[in-house]
């Protein structure tokens, strides 16, 4: 494992009690910073932040009141935020569209792109501040390529590199850098929301026939909410295992 210093940092990873969450704070731990995990699972938060060396708060990323709630008790107990990891989402259920109701539609869209622009807008004005910021945002390869019967995710993700390019751009001139990274699939507890049939359809896609590893997304993801990433900002950092084309 490569050593990656984020000695004296504060991070704060959504959705962290679990999967790729957990594996990044486990790896930013272990590289020297402070980790809050804002986690709709409380239990599970607890237990994970626990075990890992982090703490934990009862977050739904996708409610403003409860982010803005959880980053003043953030900012309350280190004092600044300098990592944001917009992690926190689901897959929803996989259908083709002309079968997929407006909630189920709104559910994957709420949790996988409100919630990141909500967190991004109630932490950027304290980086600001500060005028030091890392954002790395979980975006996917179906972002990029559109997975059939999977459009809300497909398209929640999309809206994410969009995000993530537009809000890059406005804080260029800070020392504030917006990535996002597009990931092929990992067994994490998100398998359990889709068919077997669209997992098989997405390993098929992976030039490397296997899914990835959420080690492997978390030594990628620390190096990008470290300080040596600095020049690059707006942009898309692929862990696909050789499916993406662009």
């Amino acid at each position: 494992m490569n050593k990656i210093d984020l000695n004296g940092r504060f991070a704060v990873v959504t959705g962290g009690a679990q999967g790729f969450g957990r594996a990044i704070t486990e790896r930013f731990v272990s590289s020297g910073a402070k980790v809050v995990i804002w986690d709709f699972d409380e239990t599970l938060a607890q237990k994970t932040a626990k075990e890992v060396g982090a703490t934990a708060l009862k977050v739904d990323a996708a409610d403003p009141a409860s982010v803005d709630a959880a980053t003043a008790a953030t900012l309350k107990a280190f004092g600044r935020i300098d990592i944001l990891v917009n992690n926190a989402g689901i897959a929803g259920v996989n259908k083709p569209v002309t079968d997929l109701s407006f909630e189920e539609w709104r559910q994957v869209m709420r949790i996988n792109l409100d919630g990141p622009f909500i967190c991004c807008k109630a932490v950027v004005p304290s980086m600001k501040k500060n005028n030091y910021g890392r954002i790395v945002n979980i975006a996917s390869i179906a972002g990029k390529e559109g997975n059939p019967n999977a459009s809300h995710y497909s398209a929640s993700k999309a809206g994410v590199i969009a995000l993530t390019k537009s809000l890059g751009k406005e804080l260029a001139g800070t020392d504030i850098a917006v990535n996002a990274v597009t990931p092929a699939a990992a067994k994490t507890a998100i398998f359990d929301q889709m068919t077997q049939q669209h997992i098989d359809f997405m390993l098929s896609k992976i030039p490397r026939a296997r899914f990835l590893k959420v080690e492997e997304l978390a030594s990628l993801v620390t190096w990008m909410a470290s300080e040596e990433c600095l020049y690059t900002t707006g942009a898309v950092f692929d862990i696909s295992g050789g499916r993406a084309t662009y």
